[in-house]
């Protein structure tokens, strides 16, 4: 059977995607949509930075979640799947829109985000997840005129839980005493939420069950709670060369994650409390090396591990064996991946 394929790639899309030829073939027409969704505004302006936004990629790893899960629940991938799958796409890039602008980032994927482009006036306009606006909401017109109503009510509830995991971040910016679990709503509302949906929406195109469409909720749930704990756990412990892209940016910007939080010292935990928004580069690399000694790499793995058992386990037995397959193979694919990527 063929699968998913596991690699050292700094690209962890390549490393788990699926080669089934269905999938394949239906890949290539979730680009299609998410293009011709990001790009319908009567506005060129808006059209060129949406656009650009999209075609910049990524991993499309919940394309791939909607898209095997409804495979494996049905045996075939409806235009309603397709559809789903473009819209969950345009969902989590309308939110990296708003999360460059809380970051003051300058790049996405090899691409300037749009705040560095046009400030963050237009850049709340074109995709930010607080106002329903282009992406977001080109995303629901689509499943509510293509999908059904129950798809576009998931995908407004995931908007919500995406604004709110973004308000708990917020809430908790530069604060040393946040917990482990307060970071780890913040992250089930930010990314938990956005897998869980796809997975919802896959059962859902697929005329799934009730039962069936709450284990595939369980299981994209867990598997994008792994799934965000390894990425914070990168920005601590991988290198920029290795990533692409610079490492210690949760500790500039004041987010302190499960990672992080699980191992502070008494002295670092000071060290952020009165230096926090003021921190020099070389603190940060002295910060990044101190953590990298201690048991945090270790633990997280093993957390992720556990997360990742508990997902496989939430899947129910589904129709199509190799399309059930993937679905059990990405949460420990993308582990695989991203424990290749520790420094």
């Amino acid at each position: 059977m063929s699968t998913v394929k596991s690699s050292k790639s700094s690209n962890p899309g390549q490393s788990t995607m699926p080669t089934m030829p269905s999938l394949a073939r239906a890949l290539p027409k979730v680009e299609d949509e998410i293009r011709a969704l990001a790009t319908s505004s009567s506005l060129p302006v808006v059209n060129t930075f949406s656009g650009r936004i999209t075609a910049a990629g990524g991993k499309r790893l919940r394309s791939v979640l909607v898209l095997s899960g409804s495979l494996a629940v049905s045996g075939t991938i409806s235009a309603k799947a397709v559809t789903a799958a473009a819209c969950v796409e345009l969902l989590h890039a309308g939110s990296l829109v708003h999360d460059d602008l809380m970051d003051n980032a300058e790049e996405r994927r090899g691409v300037r985000t749009v705040n560095a482009d046009w400030g963050p006036g237009p850049a709340v306009l074109v995709g930010a997840v607080p106002v329903n606006t282009s992406m977001l909401a080109r995303a629901n017109q689509a499943a509510l005129e293509h999908i059904s109503p129950f798809a576009a009510s998931r995908l407004a509830r995931t908007v919500t839980d995406l604004v709110e995991g973004q308000v708990l971040e917020v809430m908790d910016l530069y604060d040393v005493r946040r917990t482990p679990d307060n970071a780890l709503r913040s992250v089930e509302l930010k990314t938990g939420a956005l897998f869980e949906v796809g997975c919802v929406l896959a059962a859902h195109c697929a005329d799934a069950d009730e039962p069936t469409t709450t284990a595939m909720a369980r299981f994209g749930a867990l598997f994008g709670l792994m799934f965000q704990i390894l990425d914070d756990l990168l920005d601590l412990a991988s290198t920029a060369q290795r990533l692409g892209k610079p490492v210690g940016n949760d500790i500039r910007q004041g987010v302190y994650t499960f990672p992080l939080l699980r191992v502070l010292t008494e002295n670092q935990r000071t060290l952020l409390a009165e230096r926090g928004r003021e921190l020099s580069d070389a603190e940060v690399t002295g910060l990044l090396a101190e953590l990298r000694q201690t048991s945090m790499v270790a633990d997280t793995l093993a957390h992720c591990t556990s997360l990742a058992s508990q997902a496989v386990r939430a899947l129910p037995d589904l129709p199509e064996p190799e399309a059930l397959g993937i679905l059990r193979e990405l949460p420990g694919a993308y582990l695989d991946w991203a424990a290749s990527q520790i420094a």
